[in-house]
């Protein structure tokens, strides 16, 4: 099963290998492992806006990093730029997931602590079975 946590850069886009254009540029395709969700996606654009490389995911297709470099020397560097932005992103992504499912979790349990289902709660923790 594919997870947030298996994403991470794997190859260059077979479809778009990178070129040298008369233009003082490479554009670079780094493909990931898998999809990642859209979420993800606009969580990475947000933290590599102000990157050494400017670099960008499409959020509807969230397969493959674009970014670019001026000379073939700085393809090394870009990469690991990107590794690390990947890498952090996970990690930021999955600590967001977690902390609203533990907010939800909470929130759950304090509706079953109020209304109702409280007191209903509260009757069954105070029921006695010694004899």
């Amino acid at each position: 099963m594919e997870g947030i946590s298996d994403i991470k850069i794997v190859s260059i886009d077979e479809m778009r290998p990178p070129r040298i254009h008369k233009e003082p540029y490479i554009n670079l395709f780094f493909k990931l492992t898998h999809k990642a969700p859209k979420k993800w996606c606009e969580d990475f654009n947000h933290l590599v806006a102000k990157g050494d490389y400017p670099a960008k995911i499409e959020p509807a297709t969230g397969l493959f990093i674009e970014t670019w470099v001026r000379k073939p020397e700085e393809i090394e560097k870009a990469l690991q730029g990107l590794k690390k932005a990947v890498s952090t992103c996970k990690e930021e992504y999955i600590a967001r997931i977690l902390a609203e499912a533990n907010a939800a979790a909470d929130m759950g349990h304090a509706l079953e602590e109020s209304g109702e289902q409280g007191r209903l709660n509260n009757i069954i923790a105070g029921l006695n079975f010694d004899e």
